[in-house]
């Protein structure tokens, strides 16, 4: 398992990655609808972050870890309810999102 990505809600997403490629360096790496929000992945060469477009925005956050096997993931914390998903994404990634101890989102993310 590793960091995958750091996953940001903003409430204006061009301005958003304007503000992390223009003044921070990063690069627009892609862009998805995914459940009717609009996500863009920037990237450095050390770490990803996802800005999410919500207009009421709570500014909130979720870690993103990257796994070899989503299902053994599920198994694994089987005692756990799962927050959202297990989803297939439009480019083959499955994601699945729990709840941490003090609600904090982590989401587990298989690419391959």
């Amino acid at each position: 398992m590793r960091l995958h990505h750091f996953g940001l809600e903003v409430t204006n997403l061009e301005e958003a990655i304007n503000f992390y490629t223009d003044l921070l360096g990063l690069e627009l790496e892609s862009r998805h609808s995914f459940l009717g929000e609009e996500i863009a992945f920037l990237a450095s060469s050390h770490f990803r972050l996802e800005l999410a477009f919500h207009p009421h925005s709570t500014n909130s956050a979720h870690i993103c870890f990257e796994v070899s096997d989503l299902q053994q993931v599920i198994n694994t914390l089987g005692s756990i309810q799962i927050a959202e998903g297990p989803y297939k994404l439009d480019n083959g990634w499955e994601t699945v999102f729990y709840e941490g101890p003090n609600q904090e989102i982590i989401e587990f993310l298989q690419t391959s």
